[in-house]
């Protein structure tokens, strides 16, 4: 014990700690007796009967809390539920976005980790991890989801609200959380009769495409509810100081402006939803989450005020604080009205520009969609602050518009984008044809496809040619979802570094780059319906890697003692091959110096 120093190692002392500790409790195997605790540590370093230093404690703590898994975390509301949970929880964040892009500050107690809920051999490495470990999951908060309001039946709403529900219950399985707490919505009921409310008694019989898959979202919750207790959230419409509501961002940009249409309403200005402060609804789940071992096997909870907001009472509101005093609207019978959105639409098609109304809300003019939460705030002991009440905090939202337009335009076109982001969609593409790629790729480097090869690539071992394929593949993949440039060039410095080391040349390393563009480009451009444009492709494949070829550049002039590495090797040549499918490069000699092949 004497030569055991460890006085400036506290993780030591925690150990040593535990040893002592575990001795008082069990008789020694030779002693067959217990020894007293004071005769163990009479002879024990000051060091280890001294108060641990805070940060011990702080870890000890993170040790102890209780894990919360969160789907769709950089999103409106998952955001706000990270930022609320990280002190009292360890929360495993998952998300498509990164969490720099995400806006989610670094925090000790969450574990981001950027991937496709439709994924299942990413999600299920996750959930594995968590096993292993021996954690235990608390709870599951699925907020991850698609929604538009185009009113068309996207296919997200089958591949993600769907496909990756089952996929999270499934590892739901394994875990076996206290709690699944799905975010579905009120908008998955139909409008109830006048003079009634939705309840949490209320059948998800909305027709439109959310209100389906919601619907059969909740279908799959009862099916998995033998393995999995659930608790179905349906959410009001939910909103921001900063708008950040699409339906309520279009409302007050129309009504607060000199547009031929801003004093319209239409019909009566009965139409009516409930709203929701995002800051409400975190607090709401937080309360499901501290409830999770006391509510029913599958319970539905409305996540609401009570009552509805209509559109005439937002009018007034806002006008008033706008202008001094309210206006005074214009009501279009629902009559008219219908028609009309169905021929803004028509010539918002024939534009190129079509409005945000679609035909399909017409049938809604004049609607409420009346909510009664009273059982759900009874139940949890939860209740809506009055002071984020919709009608309160109007001037709030339009103190914002006016004093910052900038940040105001970039929450709210932002929440306005429902479409899945272009190097998102490259990204699953890239992954779904991830094989083929690698076949073309490595066939271009040692000549099967009939080309030149390049004859250093030639020479690798095949294990080694294969990881190098695999590995440039996914890094590519990786700048393309977190739309960093950087991330491919930084690697290719480090290729090139070796590279230039085993004595490859300049040019063929840069080819087989260029090579690598190729290929994408060619596999990706040849997929039906992609929704991926050729410019998309130029943004985040071929610039992506011409700016990784000009550090393979750096790095060979660098360590050629400033020799200047392929001087025909230029940026600009490599974008015919994106924009100019069917014609031949600008130099021949170009083409045939770097070994690339001709499309046949």
């Amino acid at each position: 014990m004497q030569h055991f120093r460890h006085e400036g190692d506290p993780i030591a002392n925690i150990i040593l700690r535990s040893s002592l500790w575990a001795r008082t409790q069990d008789p020694g195997p030779r002693e067959g007796a217990r020894p007293s605790p004071t005769a163990l540590t009479a002879s024990v370093p000051q060091c280890l009967t001294a108060p641990l230093p805070p940060i011990v404690y702080i870890c000890l703590a993170m040790e102890s809390l209780p894990l919360i898994v969160i789907s769709g975390a950089s999103g409106f509301l998952g955001r706000r539920v990270l930022d609320l949970l990280k002190s009292q929880y360890k929360l495993i964040a998952i998300d498509l976005r990164s969490q720099p892009e995400s806006g989610v500050p670094k925090h000790p107690n969450i574990s981001w980790h950027q991937f496709d809920i439709c994924n299942e051999d990413a999600l299920e490495a996750v959930c594995n991890d968590v096993h292993t470990n021996g954690d235990k999951i608390h709870s599951v908060i699925h907020l991850a989801a698609y929604y538009d309001f185009t009113g068309e039946n996207h296919p997200e709403y089958q591949r993600t609200n769907l496909d990756g529900l089952r996929n999270m219950l499934e590892q739901c399985r394994l875990l076996k959380p206290k709690r699944f707490i799905f975010a579905s919505s009120l908008a998955a009921c139909e409008f109830p009769p006048p003079g009634q409310a939705l309840t949490e008694e209320s059948p998800p019989d909305g027709q439109h495409p959310y209100a389906e898959s919601k619907r059969r979202g909740e279908e799959m919750l009862r099916e998995y509810a033998d393995d999995v207790p659930s608790a179905i959230i349906r959410f009001a419409a939910m909103y921001s100081d900063w708008c950040e509501y699409p339906p309520l961002f279009v409302f007050l940009e129309t009504w607060l402006s000199n547009q031929w249409n801003s004093r319209i309403l239409g019909g009566k200005g009965d139409s009516a939803v409930p709203y929701l402060h995002v800051r409400d609804g975190a607090n709401f789940l937080r309360k499901v989450v501290e409830k999770a071992d006391e509510l029913e096997r599958v319970v539905v909870l409305n996540a609401s005020t009570n009552g509805a907001v209509t559109h005439q009472q937002l009018f007034e509101v806002a006008t008033s604080y706008y202008y001094g005093q309210a206006r005074k609207p214009i009501h279009i019978p629902k009559f008219l009205a219908g028609p009309g959105v169905v021929a803004r639409d028509a010539l918002g098609r024939l534009l190129g520009k079509r409005p945000f109304e679609r035909p399909w809300m017409a049938k809604f003019i004049d609607l409420r969609l009346t909510a009664d939460a009273s059982h759900t705030q009874e139940l949890l002991g939860w209740q809506p602050h009055p002071r984020l009440d919709i009608l309160q905090r109007v001037p709030f939202l339009i103190e914002n518009m006016k004093t910052d337009p900038v940040e105001w335009s970039r929450r709210n076109q932002e929440a306005m984008v429902v479409t899945l982001r272009p190097n998102l969609r490259i990204y699953r593409l890239l992954e779904a044809r991830e094989d083929e790629i690698a076949v073309l790729f490595k066939g271009i480097l040692v000549g099967e496809r009939g080309q030149n090869p390049l004859s250093s690539y030639q020479a690798l071992p095949a294990d080694e040619l294969d990881w190098h394929t695999k590995v440039i593949i996914h890094t590519l993949m990786t700048s393309v979802r977190n739309r960093q440039k950087g991330i491919l060039m930084a690697y290719c410095r480090d290729v090139a570094e070796l590279r230039c080391q085993q004595g490859f040349a300049c040019e063929e390393v840069a080819s087989a780059l260029a090579a690598l563009n190729h290929v994408c480009i060619e596999v990706l451009e040849n997929i039906p319906d992609s929704g991926v444009t050729g410019k998309d492709l130029n943004d985040y494949i071929t610039t992506t890697i011409t700016f990784s070829i000009d550090q393979v550049q750096e790095i060979f002039e660098y360590l050629q003692e400033g020799e200047v590495a392929a001087p025909s090797f230029r940026y600009q040549d490599q974008l015919w091959r994106t924009h100019h499918r069917d014609t031949t490069p600008p130099t021949r000699e170009l083409e045939q110096s770097e070994n690339i092949p001709t499309r046949d």
